[in-house]
């Protein structure tokens, strides 16, 4: 695919990270069912954690673009039934990781549509933690939780 940045980024410690212009994820929530999270597959960069349907970020492609593309990819995420409330941007100056947060302006099911996926499941909020999680996404839970509402 032309403009993918379907890649890995190397920083200057050796650590790789995923897109080569940058990545990111999209954190639905639904007041009732909690949030949308994937079980990411063995096979993948930190495989059987959980963590939000995200990728890649394309050339010309924003973050929010690239969120909500991913999700669809992804786990069946339907676009006009989501709105973005803000975006939470991770940047390591060389790479950068961009959390989309949106409402799910009904409720939906996820379906999995790729390999990456083992499983999707609406967590609530309570439990998010209980699960093992990515370990990016781990990192940034309670910041994003506590602006959730």
């Amino acid at each position: 695919m032309t403009g993918s940045g379907d890649a890995w980024v190397y920083g200057p410690d050796g650590r790789r990270f995923w897109g080569l212009y940058g990545a990111a994820g999209l954190l639905v929530h639904h007041p009732d069912a909690g949030v949308l999270l994937q079980h990411r597959a063995v096979w993948s960069h930190f495989g059987d954690t959980w963590g939000l349907p995200g990728g890649a970020r394309h050339v010309d492609e924003s973050a929010e673009e690239a969120a909500l593309r991913e999700a669809r990819e992804e786990a069946g995420v339907p676009a006009e039934l989501v709105r973005i409330r803000f975006t939470s941007v991770f940047d390591l100056k060389f790479w950068s990781y961009a959390t989309v947060v949106a409402d799910a302006l009904e409720f939906f099911e996820p379906v999995i549509s790729d390999p990456e996926s083992i499983a999707l499941r609406w967590v609530p909020i309570d439990e998010v933690t209980a699960l093992p999680l990515h370990p990016g996404f781990a990192a940034s839970w309670n910041e994003l939780r506590s602006q959730l509402g």
